[in-house]
This record gives structure tokens, sequence and C-alpha cells, in this order.
């Protein structure tokens, strides 16, 4: 009871409160800030008082907790709007999120994915798959963030976030992407995993993003530090194993043993560090039945990545990954779920094996107008090798992925955009597909 006499208090200060609005020393974040208080006297719950930030520097330290802790890069949540501090500065939460209404329209081919995913082409050209429209506002986002300064543990970072892609597609089901806690370069919980650099591709309609990007969620144990004035960081993670793999006949799955392993080096330089490069690799341990030996075995996969991004000058900045291993399917995106961890082996199907694959993208973005207005492009290739021949014919042996888009903000909070995509699909037996696809996006932050 407690406790919802707090909120019933705290909601109607934030009512009270609604025209208090920070200003930073920063001129691109400028969030509205409440400091409150309350206090519980005798068993009675009265407000001790409310506060409108009259001192710059309290505004000032406020904002910088969230600036300090911000993430850039690939589909990263923009600073909250609305944070609610505690009078000392020690505790801040920020509430945020966005509105976003993505609309496309397929030709000359149709991807059979809400996201644009060369894997998902269509093989065979019918009536049905020849062009298609949608409408989509599923990549929504909504998130908290909770900042508390400690004296022992420095800043701890509570993070959650969600959009509404649980379910199939167009159900709006609310879906958790993120939930973890930061504190002395550990990070514990659900995040994008540690093989993938976050600034290695530049934005993109598509929800998805380039075929040979690595933008998959993972729970995970992390430690992650900088050097030299952060130009140096290395990071090593225990990662949740997803495995997708073709079993056949004499395979069986069974539950995973060994978590992966994906570790870093990265080093950056340039103003305000906009440039780096990082090399990055990934252990697997997979396991599985052998059905006819009546014994579990496992199979070994590894993955190795070079990327980056390299700010030629203010308005120019090339971005580039590319990525080689066996039964990685889960750090290449096209490949994601895609039942090629393994496969049986085509001369003798009572054996299993790994299947090597690499994956290359490299783009590029101009900024016409730094932060406000700007154009990006690229080109990404995924594949599969054949090993011992292919397995199965309709095996995917390739995937390609072109895009060229522009992004305006008309606002701080308000951004436009569009966007060309062009996917190319080819199989193990030699057969060709492609598609096409236009969109323009709609989000406003808050």
């Amino acid at each position: 009871m407690k406790q919802v006499r707090h909120l019933v208090l705290l909601s109607a200060l934030c009512l009270v409160a609604g025209g208090a609005s920070a200003q930073s020393s920063g001129e691109e974040y400028d969030p509205t800030v409440f400091m409150m208080y309350v206090k519980d006297s005798g068993g009675k719950i009265r407000g001790e008082g409310y506060e409108v930030w009259s001192s710059r520097q309290g505004l000032d330290d406020v904002v910088e907790m969230f600036e300090f802790t911000e993430r850039k890069g690939f589909q990263q949540t923009p600073n909250p709007q609305f944070i609610f501090s505690s009078k000392d500065n020690r505790f801040a939460l920020g509430i945020g999120g966005y509105v976003s209404l993505r609309t496309s329209y397929d030709f000359k081919g149709a991807v059979d994915n809400i996201d644009f995913v060369p894997y998902g082409i269509p093989m065979v050209a019918t009536y049905a798959n020849r062009q298609r429209v949608m409408m989509d506002a599923t990549t929504s986002r909504l998130f908290t963030k909770a900042v508390v300064k400690s004296r022992t543990l420095g800043n701890v970072v509570a993070y959650i976030d969600m959009d509404f892609r649980g379910g199939a597609e167009f159900s709006y089901t609310p879906h958790l992407r993120s939930a973890y806690v930061s504190l002395l370069g550990f990070t514990a919980g659900r995040d994008v995993t540690t093989f993938c650099d976050l600034e290695a591709v530049p934005e993109t309609i598509d929800h998805e993003g380039p075929n040979a990007y690595n933008y998959n969620f993972a729970t995970m144990l992390r430690y992650q530090h900088s050097f030299f004035e952060d130009h140096l960081t290395v990071g090593a993670a225990l990662e949740m194993p997803v495995v997708s793999g073709s079993y056949g006949e004499s395979f069986r799955p069974i539950s995973q043993r060994v978590p992966d392993i994906p570790i870093f080096v990265e080093y950056s330089w340039g103003r305000e560090c906009r440039s780096h490069v990082r090399a990055s690799a990934v252990l697997r341990n997979m396991y599985l039945h052998n059905a006819t030996t009546g014994e579990n075995t496992s199979l070994f996969g590894w993955g190795v990545q070079a990327s980056g991004r390299v700010a030629v000058c203010d308005m120019f900045s090339l971005y580039f990954n590319g990525v080689y291993g066996e039964g990685i399917t889960p750090y290449i995106q096209d490949l994601t779920g895609s039942g090629l961890d393994f496969t049986p082996n085509p001369e003798n199907l009572s054996q299993i094996q790994t299947m090597p694959m690499w994956a290359v993208q490299g783009s590029a973005q101009v900024d016409i107008m730094p932060e406000k207005f700007w154009m990006s492009g690229g080109y990404s290739v995924a594949r599969v090798a054949q090993k011992n021949g292919y397995y199965s014919a309709s095996e995917y042996r390739r995937g390609t992925y072109i895009f060229g888009n522009v992004f305006y903000k008309v606002t701080d909070n308000l951004t436009l955009a569009a966007e060309y995509l062009h996917g190319g699909r080819k199989n193990m037996d030699g057969l060709k597909s492609s598609a096409n696809r236009l969109s323009v996006m709609m989000q406003y932050n808050f």
C-alpha cells in the first residue's frame, strides 16, 4: 500500500511539473527534467516538496548522466526526453521511445518477410509473389533507463526496451529486446551480441539491415574495458547459444551445454573517436544426438570478423564488416534460423558436418547537414560454401543486398526517410531470383 501511495504522489507531482525543461550545455539533447522527493514520516506519506531545477549545474549533471552512458549505433534508442531525478542527483530514471510507421512496396519480386531478407526471396515467381504492399508500426519502441551514481560501483545502468514484434507478422505483440544491468564494465542480461559492431553500418529503414551484418540478441554475461583515454577497448562474453542445423535422419537436437564465447579488440581514433577498427572472434560448441549410435556428439563452430567505421571527413564516413567461419548462422543476418550451422555429409549421410560461410558489407554515408540531413548506401553479400558437395539442391548458396536511402530530421523529434532495396538469392543448383522494395518512414521520438 505504501508503494501505491508513493506512485500516486509521484504521478501528481509529474502533472504539476509538465512545463519544467532542462537547458543543458549540449545543443542536441534538451530533455524535460523533474526533480522530486517524498518523505515517509510516522507511517504517513506527505510531499515534503516539489522543486523544479533552479540550479543550472544540477540540470547539467542529470543530463550528463545520460549523455555519458548513451550508446550509439545501429537501431540504438535516443536519449530519453523525460527524466525523473532524485534531489541529490544520485538516481535518475529516463522514459522514452518512438512511434515509427514504415510503408513499403515490393515489385519485380516480393520478399516473403516483413523485413528485406534475401534468404526469404521466393525462388519461383508466381502471381502471388510479384508485388506486395505493407504498412508496419511494429518497430515502434518503448524504453526505460535508470542511472545510479554509486560511490563504490560508479555509474550503474539498468536498461529495458521493447518493440511490438513478439508474435506473428502484424500481430503487434509486445516483444522484449534488451534487458540488462551494467556496472564496473560488466553487462548482465539480454543485449545485442558481443560479436556485433554497432557502428559498422549506417542506419536503414529496413529493420533487418544488410544481410552480412550480425545484429542479433543474446542473453549474456559480458565484460568490457577501455584503455588509453578510450582509444583501445577489449571485451569478452558468455552468451546463450542458438543452434539452427539440418539434422537429417541420423541425428536429433538436444539441449546445448556450452555458451558461445565472443571476444573483440577495438582501436578508435580521430575527433570524438568517430573512427575505429575492430577485430572479433566467436567460438561455439554445438551438441546433437546421434540416433544411429545412441550417443551424443558435438561440433566445433568458429568465426572471425573485421569491422569498422572511418570518418574520412566531417561529412563523409565509410563503414564495413567482413566475417568468415563455420557453423555461425546466428552471426550472419541473412542466415539466422536457416538450418545451415551444420548439415548431413552428402557423401555419407551418417555423418554430420559444419558448413563454411562468409559475408562482406561495405557502405558509405554523406552528412549533407550533420545530424539533420544525410544519405547512405551500400552493398552486402552472404554466402554458404559447399563442403563435400551440397546436401540439397534447393539449399541457399548466396544472397545479395543493395541499399540506398535518405534521412531528414524535420525537428529534433520527427524524422522522415525514404529507401530503395534490391536483393538476390542463388541456390546451390544455380537457380536465381531477385526482389525490389521501396520504403518510406515517419518516426517521432518522445
